[in-house]
C-alpha cells in the first residue's frame, strides 16, 4: 500500500470509434508519435517541508500487517524489504507526437525499464489515437515474459499518456471521451490511521491499515480490534469503515477476525489473501456475512479479473490503473464487472486523473479513494490539497471531482 508517493505524483466521442484528427489545426495529417521517453515528473502539490504532528501515521514508517511479516528481521516496516529510495520506482512516461502534443502517463514500479528496453521501438511512428491496436501489441509483445507485474506497469502507463494526447487533441476531458458524467460529484473514502484528522476533515468513510496478522497471535487480533473501535468512535454509528489487511493473513485468521470484528460494522475487508488465491477468497466470501470481502489491487487485466469472477472471489474490485493495463484494459475489466452487477472502485483512484475520469465516467465505480497529507502542516497546504482534488463537500462527507481541462488536466513534467 505504497500508493504511489502522494504528493508526488465526451458522449459524442463514444458514437463512432476515435479516428485521429485530420484538422487544419493539427496540420491536416494524422498525428504520429515521435519519442516515448521517462520524464521526472514534477508534484501535483508543491512541495511544502513540514514536520508531521507527533504519532502521525505513516505506512513505510509504522508496522502494517503484509506478507513479509512471517519473517522477524522484515517485520516492522515496509521500508526494510522494499527497495531502497530511487531504486525501481513507479514512473512517468511523456509521448510526443509531430503536431506537438504530448501526453503524460504514470505508471508503477519499475516499468521504466521495458518502455526504454523494449517497447518505444514498437510505438514510434504510431498514430496515438489507435489505443487498442498499440495496446495489444504492447501486451502480446511482453507477453513471453511478463502478463502481470512490471510488463504490465509499463503497458499501464503507455496507454494512460495516449489518452491524455487524444483529450488534448480533441480539446476534452478524457472524462468526456469514456462517456461523460454519471454523476454531479465523485464520493470518496480516506485511507490511513490517521483517523481523528480524518474524521475532522470531512470524511464519513474511513479505510485502515490493519498493523497485525497472524504472526502476531491473539495479542495483535486485540490490537486490529482496538483499532477498528477507535475508527466507529470517531466516525459515529452512520460512517463506513474498510480494512486494508494487504495481502498479509490466512483463511483462518480472516473468518476469527470477521467475527471478532462485528461489533463495529465494517463494510469490507480488503486483499486478506495473497493475490494469487482466487479458491480461498471464493470460499471467504461464501462463508462470512457480516462484511464484504474485495480485492484487486494486485491483480492485472481481464484475465485476471476473469478468474476473480470464475471463483466468485470478490463483492467489489479494485484494479489500479497505472497497474492493471492503464485506461484501456481498465475499461474493459469495468465492463465485465457491469455485466454482473459488481462495483468496481479503483486502487488510489482519487490520487490519480485517470482513476478520477474513470469513475465519473463509469457508472458501476460508485468511489473514489483518498489519502491526506499527514497532521501538522500550515493551514494553507490543506487548503491547496482540497483546491488540487477539487474536493467539496456533502452527504456522504468529501467529494471530487475531474478538472475540465484538456486530456488529464495536469502535466507533471
Amino acid at each position: 500500500m505504497k500508493r504511489r508517493s502522494f504528493l508526488t505524483a465526451g458522449g459524442a466521442a463514444l458514437a463512432a470509434p476515435l479516428a485521429s484528427p485530420q484538422t487544419p489545426g493539427l496540420g491536416g495529417s494524422k498525428m504520429k508519435i515521435t519519442s516515448v521517453k521517462i520524464v521526472k515528473a514534477r508534484p501535483r502539490l508543491p512541495v511544502v517541508p513540514f514536520t508531521p504532528a507527533p504519532g502521525s501515521w505513516s505506512t513505510q514508517e509504522v508496522e502494517v500487517a503484509n506478507p513479509m511479516s512471517i519473517y522477524p528481521k522484515y517485520k516492522a516496516t515496509r521500508s526494510l524489504f522494499n527497495p531502497d529510495p530511487g531504486q525501481l520506482e513507479d514512473f512517468t512516461v511523456e509521448v510526443a507526437t509531430d503536431k506537438g502534443i504530448k501526453g503524460y502517463g504514470n505508471g508503477g514500479r519499475a516499468g521504466n525499464y521495458i518502455i526504454e528496453g523494449h517497447l518505444v521501438k514498437l510505438l514510434l511512428g504510431e498514430d496515438p489515437f489507435d489505443v487498442e491496436k498499440l495496446w495489444d501489441i504492447m501486451w502480446r509483445s511482453t507477453m513471453s515474459y511478463g502478463r502481470m507485474g512490471v510488463t504490465m506497469n509499463a503497458i499501464s502507463g503507455v496507454d494512460v499518456a495516449l489518452w491524455d494526447i487524444i483529450g488534448k487533441a480533441l480539446n476534452m476531458p478524457v472524462y468526456k471521451l469514456l462517456g461523460g458524467q454519471t454523476k454531479d460529484r465523485i464520493p470518496t473514502y480516506c485511507t490511513g490511521n490517521d483517523i481523528e484528522q480524518h474524521v475532522e476533515f470531512g470524511y464519513k468513510r474511513l479505510k485502515l491499515a490493519i498493523p497485525h496478522g497472524p504472526a502476531d497471535g491473539r495479542e495483535g487480533m486485540k490490537k486490529n480490534a482496538d483499532l477498528v473501535k477507535r475508527a466507529r468512535q470517531a466516525l459515529g454509528p452512520e460512517g463506513d469503515i474498510m480494512l486494508d489487511c494487504w495481502m498479509a493473513w490466512t483463511e483462518r485468521y480472516t473468518l476469527e477476525m470477521a467475527e471478532m470484528l462485528e461489533p463495529y460494522r465494517v463494510y469490507w475487508m480488503e486483499e486478506v489473501l495473497q493475490p494469487h488465491d482466487y479458491a480461498g477468497f471464493g470460499r471467504l466470501r461464501k462463508a462470512i456475512k457480516s462484511t464484504r470481502i474485495v480485492t484487486g489491487e494486485h491483480e492485472y487485466g481481464r484475465y485476471g479479473f476473469r478468474m476473480l469472477l470464475e471463483h466468485q472471489a470478490a463483492e467489489i474490485w479494485q484494479p489500479d490503473a497505472q497497474w492493471c493495463g492503464g485506461l484501456t484494459e481498465l475499461r474493459k475489466i469495468g465492463a465485465l464487472a457491469a455485466a454482473y452487477d459488481i462495483p468496481v472502485i479503483p486502487h488510489g483512484g482519487g490520487l490519480t486523473p485517470e482513476g478520477v475520469a474513470f469513475s465519473m465516467a463509469t457508472v458501476n465505480a460508485p468511489w473514489c479513494e483518498m489519502f491526506m497529507p499527514p497532521p501538522g502542516g500550515p493551514a494553507d497546504y490543506y487548503k491547496k490539497f482540497e483546491e488540487s482534488y477539487r474536493l467539496t463537500r456533502g452527504p456522504e462527507g468529501i467529494y471530487m471531482q475531474p478538472h475540465d481541462k484538456p486530456g488529464f488536466g495536469w502535466d507533471p513534467a
